[in-house]
């Protein structure tokens, strides 16, 4: 990698997720790339999942520093191959999105008990760290989070799912 892809993807990961804000392109893990292709850059994406609708915002926060930093000749490209997992996401992430009151995912993606509309294993609270919750809906805020409850504390909570 050239210094200056060094330099954009430097830039571009500290773009703020819209939809959650203490989380960082980087810390999801959706950037794959800024590569040199006939000389524009080409910075690589990867939706969180199919119909992600803070995709097209990132694309616009991305231009759009790269614009105030005058570097003009780039490109977004959307690759959905490798899928976005929640394995991509940081350990860093993990433990901001708690702090934020959402309970990181637990698991591996190989676990696909809500894809199936099942409860998995007991989800921690992120406000009083008990195990002792429960799914109140398999839909949360958003398409990517459900909805659970803690037993001990009784505050709702939402769960980043094992995507």
């Amino acid at each position: 990698m050239d210094n200056q892809s060094k330099y954009i993807r430097k830039l571009i990961a500290t773009i703020p997720d819209p939809e959650i804000p203490v989380l960082t392109i980087e810390d999801l893990g959706i950037v794959r790339g800024v590569t040199l292709v006939d000389d524009v850059y080409q910075i690589t994406i990867t939706p969180t999942y199919s119909g992600c609708p803070a995709m097209n915002v990132f694309e616009d926060d991305i231009l759009a520093l790269l614009k105030e930093n005058n570097i003009i000749n780039t490109k977004v490209v959307m690759t959905y191959d490798p899928p976005w997992t929640t394995d991509w996401l940081t350990e860093e992430a993990k433990l901001k999105l708690q702090k934020y009151g959402i309970a990181p995912p637990e698991e591996r993606t190989s676990d696909k008990n809500y894809l199936a509309g099942k409860e998995r294993a007991k989800v921690t609270c992120p406000q009083c760290k008990s195990k002792n919750t429960k799914m109140i809906s398999q839909f949360g805020s958003t398409a990517c989070k459900a909805l659970y409850q803690c037993n001990d504390c009784k505050e709702p909570f939402d769960y980043f799912k094992c995507l």
